[in-house]
């Protein structure tokens, strides 16, 4: 184990670097972006033979390319997906992927974000069903759960509307699929909002983690005003909290 990260950056310059120097993706770099790495279709498959997601019906995925597989996958074996609108910028800010209304249509290209816009309705946070498997794209994680993403923070905002919707409950499963060299054996810097995930799935195995706690909703103090008014359903859903305490 080598010396603890002082900062979430640090992770990310690190593995960034070394995935690039590995040629370990399918972009030219891995730099600012969650990684496509090489190998994603083999870690789909893996995924795929988990109970827990053979007994899934409905899967929230990310809209990263990494996660592509992933969510043809879940089509692929009827499974209703959710997956966000770019940056939650809308009032409805998920897509809902129902594979009865896809028929006819190539899966692996409505589940992209560009085919998805084009073919699925977008629905309100509280017109969704529970998730039964949340699928996050990382940077880097561990074998303690804890994961990053690429800074922005939409993941974790996704997952506190969903909560705070009461979408997610104690038997959610939460999966990343990352490349083998995303996987570090350090600390990683984590805060109260972090979502952290209970299974890491690569190209060559499946990592089970021990997570004792999950985020509880929206942790208001953690975004900043202008985050606030650019995703309409965080003030909706600051609106609510504000009338229930008044």
């Amino acid at each position: 184990m080598g010396p603890r990260f002082d900062t979430k950056q640090e992770v990310r310059n690190e593995v960034w670097n070394l995935l690039d120097s590995r040629q370990a993706v399918n972009d030219p770099s891995a730099h600012g972006r969650i990684p496509d790495f090489k190998g994603t279709e083999a870690a789909s498959a893996l995924l795929s033979s988990l109970p827990e997601w053979q007994s899934a019906a409905v899967v929230k995925a990310v809209p990263d390319r990494a996660q592509l597989p992933v969510r043809v996958a879940a089509l692929e074996a009827r499974k209703t997906v959710y997956m966000a609108v770019p940056k939650l910028a809308t009032p409805k800010p998920f897509y809902l992927l129902d594979p009865a209304l896809l028929t006819g249509r190539p899966l692996d290209v409505a589940a992209t974000g560009k085919g998805a816009a084009g073919h699925a309705p977008t629905v309100e946070v509280d017109a969704m069903a529970p998730s039964d498997v949340i699928v996050l794209g990382s940077v880097a994680v561990n074998r303690t759960g804890v994961r990053i993403g690429k800074g922005a923070g939409y993941s974790d905002i996704e997952f506190g509307l969903l909560v705070e919707a009461g979408l997610v409950t104690d038997r959610t499963l939460i999966v990343t699929t990352v490349h083998s060299l995303q996987v570090i054996d350090r600390p990683i810097p984590t805060a109260e909002h972090d979502v952290r995930v209970d299974v890491i799935v690569t190209p060559e195995e499946v990592i089970r983690c021990v997570v004792d706690s999950r985020p509880r909703g929206i942790y208001w103090k953690s975004l900043d005003p202008e985050k606030i008014a650019a995703i309409p359903a965080l003030g909706a859903r600051q609106g609510r909290t504000m009338d229930s305490r008044s």
